[in-house]
């Protein structure tokens, strides 16, 4: 099974459900996994459902012999398409830079080009003793970014 044929026959279902593909893979076998986010809200079971039935119309099991697997995005998958990271605007990320730094703080933007996150750091102050947390605004190129993910709090 061909990728453009399969995202050019099934896209439309997934719009009529509010959803958009994160990512698309076919096996060497035929074994097709489809991963899908919603635009606004979680993905829900029937989302799924309808997908997977209209990639069923579309795609004739007599004729090619085929697995397929249609699920959402993961809470602890990196961000792959730009219908995430505009989702996510407003909300809390982790994003693992280039050369192993990490910082959690708030998605303010997102170009072609890269995000601007709004977030707290230690600096040190002329005259005080203690670094001082400040909040901050910076931009980072996705050049610079290894990956972008939700950030998941469990609560005690």
């Amino acid at each position: 099974m061909e990728k453009d044929v399969i995202l050019k026959s099934i896209e439309p279902a997934v719009k009529d459900r509010g959803c958009f593909i994160v990512d698309l893979t076919v096996s060497k076998d035929n074994e097709v996994t489809l991963t899908v986010e919603k635009e606004a809200g979680e993905v829900l079971l029937d989302d799924c459902i309808a997908i997977n039935d209209a990639f069923l119309d579309a795609f004739d099991k007599d004729e090619e012999d085929y697995s397929l697997t249609v699920s959402s995005a993961g809470l602890d998958q990196p961000f792959k398409v730009m219908g995430q990271y505009v989702k996510a605007m407003g909300s809390q990320v982790t994003v693992s830079l280039k050369g192993g730094r990490k910082l959690t703080g708030i998605l303010t933007g997102v170009t072609e080009d890269g995000i601007t996150m709004r977030y707290a750091r230690k600096e040190s102050v002329e005259g005080k003793k203690k670094k001082v947390t400040v909040e901050c605004e910076e931009n980072f190129s996705f050049g610079d970014v290894n990956s972008v993910k939700p950030h998941v709090e469990f609560k005690k």
